[in-house]
This record gives C-alpha cells, sequence and structure tokens, in this order.
C-alpha cells in the first residue's frame, strides 16, 4: 500500500512538472509571428534557389536569435508601386494569418522606368494605410536613384521614403541594398539583383529595424 501511494505521489510530482513546464512554454507558443515580405525581385528571389531568397532567410536569422516568426514571401519581380498597390488586399485575403509586421520595399522598378517620383509616393502612401487599416505595423524599406538620371530626379525620388515614415509615424530602413548595391560579389551579373551572399548581407543589416519592430506587436 505505501509502495502505491509512493508511485503515485512520485507520478503526480511528474504530472505537476509536466503541468508547469507546458504552462511556461505556453506563452512562446502564444507569441508565434508572423512577417509579411512585401516587394519586387528584390525580396523575390530573382534568379536565387529555394531557400536563398530574403524571406527565408530573415526567417532563419529570426529564429536564430529565438524569435518564434513565420515570414511570408510576397515580392512580385517586375512589381512598380501601382502593381503592388493592387495587390495588398488579394495578398492579405490568401494569408493564412493575419501578418503582425509588413516589409514594405517597392518602387526601384518605378525609379527605373524613370516613372513619376510623385506617383510612386502617392502608391506607396495608399499601400501603407492599407496595411494600416488592417492594424499591421509597416517597416517602410527604402530606394535609391540611380545617378544616371540626373540630380533632380534623384532628389525628388530619394525624399519619398523618409517623407512618408514621417508622415505615417512607421519605421524606416533607408536603403534596402545598403552594403550590397555597387559592391563586388554582392550582385548577379545583371548589378541589380542581390546574390545570396547579397542578401545574407540585407538580411543582417535590416534585422535590429526587424527585431526592434516585432518587440512592439502587440
Amino acid at each position: 500500500m505505501r509502495s502505491t501511494v509512493r508511485r503515485y505521489g512520485i507520478l503526480h510530482g511528474v504530472y505537476q512538472s509536466a503541468l508547469l513546464l507546458g504552462l511556461v512554454m505556453l506563452p512562446q507558443a502564444v507569441s508565434a509571428k508572423t512577417v509579411l515580405a512585401f516587394g519586387d525581385s528584390l525580396m523575390a528571389g530573382y534568379q536565387l534557389r529555394p531557400g536563398e531568397g530574403f524571406a527565408p532567410q530573415l526567417e532563419a536569422a529570426l529564429k536564430a536569435k529565438g524569435h518564434s516568426v513565420t515570414v511570408i514571401p510576397a515580392g512580385v519581380s517586375g512589381d512598380t508601386t501601382a502593381q503592388g498597390r493592387a495587390r495588398v488586399n488579394w495578398v492579405l485575403a490568401g494569408a493564412k494569418a493575419k501578418p503582425d509586421l509588413v516589409i514594405l520595399e517597392l518602387g526601384a522598378n518605378d525609379m527605373l522606368r524613370g516613372q513619376s517620383p510623385a506617383t510612386a509616393k502617392a502608391n506607396l502612401d495608399a499601400t501603407i494605410t492599407a496595411f494600416k487599416a488592417k492594424g499591421i505595423r509597416v517597416v517602410l524599406a527604402g530606394m535609391l536613384a540611380q545617378p544616371n538620371l540626373g540630380a533632380a530626379y534623384a532628389r525628388d525620388f530619394n525624399a519619398i521614403y523618409p517623407a512618408l515614415a514621417k508622415t505615417h509615424g512607421i519605421a524606416l530602413y533607408p536603403f534596402f541594398m545598403d552594403g550590397v548595391a555597387a559592391v563586388p560579389g554582392m550582385q548577379l551579373g545583371d548589378g541589380l539583383h542581390p546574390t545570396p551572399a547579397g542578401v545574407k548581407v540585407i538580411v543582417r543589416r535590416i534585422l535590429p529595424t526587424v527585431e526592434r519592430e516585432l518587440a512592439k506587436v502587440k
């Protein structure tokens, strides 16, 4: 009888410990977050193999830092700000869960085509507004105009991102291609898109901004 009671006591203690462990671990499961990587070919992993693009590398980097997170790839090669603006609602409708944070990277194709900075700004403004209306935090990833487009164009285009970040009160990562643009070995042969090593640099540099914004998600 005493042996049975003792075994019961041990089992009961194990059960309580397991239950306690479950309660301790529960907040980690509940706190799992979703990041939407919304952009053009720079985010889409143009000509890269699976796992080498921005979304999978960012997810791996965040998990290595202890974050419970899923990064959803939503980059479309060739997208302009107008095309990105047009697909916001159906991207969100197709997501399994509402993203907690979106990294918005668009504008490079507008710039390469010499399209109006004012139009690009209006499209980005509407896109940011659409995400915020759904209660999603936004990190705006900026782009810089190429010098051959002229000083006036560069001045107007480069001013888009700081102005929008200030207007909307959102986080700004000033230049998505920082540490990659014009750096040997960091871009593909086209001189535009990042290599896997280039993506790694982008992820490493933007990571503190992403972590800071994830910490603000309730």
